[in-house]
């Protein structure tokens, strides 16, 4: 029996697939990444946006294509898209035999052995599952790259956001729990970790009564053969002072703050319940950047959310041109049912959204080009991930200021031995290339 897996959306959706491909293999099922030799094809959905939503029910329906050409007899939907929309799914979709949603991961075998009894079942709602360092897992990741979930669901509330319909209240794990995982995926070559969440700053809060992301975080910083963790999605409410001394004075820690801001207009930050002001993420930056040198500084911004006038958009985009962010990720505003937004007036055409987007993409692209040629003599420690086809002599990689399938690469000129999963100290170059400066860091 053959199972065949697609995982869309974000990383902490990986996560959730690689624990039921863990459970599926201790099951005896044997993993194949070959869709036409899956016997059961499981398609784990993301639901964040429409976009998403429409490429999640489109993987689903080219999946489907397999009963015919290929040896599928069950079809499962997992994640987001199931847990949102449940029965309704399983009504629209025909070809689906399951509907599993992101607290049912424990039951995929039940959903297996009920589909290929000819079954059509929904196995979602209100399950609080969260994954420990004692469930089985298998990461999809290269070996010296792993994301580890310290937290599941969110407490926000963001006007736009459907993920505390999705993935419910906010839910930390035990920092001893994470750092066994951790420990273990070190074992097996890890030399970065990723921790993620939906907030990483709020991590604690429910089981210790205060964020304790900074304890967890030196925590990790003692695990033997762990050379670089990186924190994303660190919302800006409980980021503390001694987060910031923390990440300042552990050398393994990532000089890398990935702060999704989300708008810069007070007015549109309060109809987007989200509780910071334009004054206070100055105020946050500029310490950030003051007491942790050589930081790099992420962030992510919707245009486009109801209501928000030329005037406010200007504001946003005052405020990229001023801060000078080293990277910025923008989306434009997706009305998603079941969010207060949703029902707002003044919701903004899509001809505006997109003239936006493209403003703000335009000015960003202007800001990191200049950033990184400020960067030029400088020494980086950048991890191989691997080498130019093309040109052998030029290996590929990242350095602690690129997040994993987020940032993109750099490329490393001149002959190394250097193989992937190495990290080597490099210095940079014109034109953004990076030239080999000294001996491997690491192994």
């Amino acid at each position: 029996m053959k199972a065949g897996f697609i995982s869309l959306g974000c990383s902490k959706n990986l996560v959730d697939t690689e624990v039921m491909l863990g459970i599926l293999q201790q099951h005896g099922i044997e993993l194949t990444p070959n869709p036409a030799e899956a016997d059961i094809l499981i398609v784990n959905t993301c639901a964040f946006i429409q976009s998403a939503k429409e490429e999640s029910i489109t993987t689903v329906l080219n999946m489907a294509d397999y009963k015919e050409t290929g040896r599928c007899r069950s079809l499962i939907v997992a994640g987001c898209l199931g847990q949102r929309y449940k029965q309704e799914l399983l009504d629209e979709i025909p070809e689906a035999d399951a509907i599993i949603g992101t607290g049912a991961w424990p039951r995929i075998m039940e959903a297996v052995e009920e589909t290929l009894k000819g079954r059509r079942i929904v196995i979602a709602g209100e399950d609080e599952a969260l994954y420990d360092e004692k469930t089985p897992r298998i990461t999809t990741t290269p070996d010296y790259t792993a994301y580890v979930k310290i937290a599941e669901g969110c407490n926000n509330r963001c006007a736009f956001c459907a993920i505390p319909l999705i993935r419910g209240k906010y839910r930390s794990r035990r920092i001893e729990d994470i750092a066994a995982e951790v420990r273990r995926l070190a074992a097996r070559g890890a030399k970065e970790i990723v921790l993620i969440a939906q907030d990483s700053t709020d991590y604690g809060r429910d089981l210790y009564g205060e964020p304790m992301l900074a304890k967890l975080l030196r925590e990790l910083c003692r695990i033997e053969g762990v050379e670089w963790i990186r924190t994303l999605y660190s919302y800006p409410k409980f980021f503390t002072d001694e987060l910031i001394e923390t990440i300042a004075r552990e050398p393994k820690l990532c000089k890398y703050v990935d702060l999704p801001l989300q708008h810069a207009h007070d007015a549109v930050l309060r109809r987007m319940r989200r509780p910071d002001t334009q004054e206070e993420m100055r105020v946050l930056i500029q310490k950030l950047r003051e007491r942790i040198p050589g930081v790099t500084i992420r962030s992510t911004f919707i245009v486009g959310f109801p209501g928000e006038t030329d005037a406010q958009y200007q504001a946003l985009r005052n405020f990229l041109e001023s801060v000078r962010f080293d990277k910025v990720g923008v989306f434009t505003y997706s009305q998603e049912e079941g969010t207060s937004a949703a029902e707002m007036p003044d919701q903004i055409s899509e001809e505006v959204m997109q003239e936006r987007y493209h403003d703000l993409m335009s000015l960003q692209s202007k800001i990191s080009e200049e950033v990184n040629q400020g960067l030029e003599g400088e020494e980086l420690d950048v991890l191989i991930e691997g080498r130019d086809a093309e040109q052998p002599n030029i290996a590929i990689g990242r350095s602690c200021r690129e997040a994993p399938e987020v940032d993109g690469q750099v490329y490393v000129e001149g002959d190394t031995e250097a193989k992937v999963g190495d990290i080597i100290r490099v210095r940079v170059l014109q034109g953004f290339a990076y030239d080999i400066v000294g001996e491997r860091v690491t192994d």
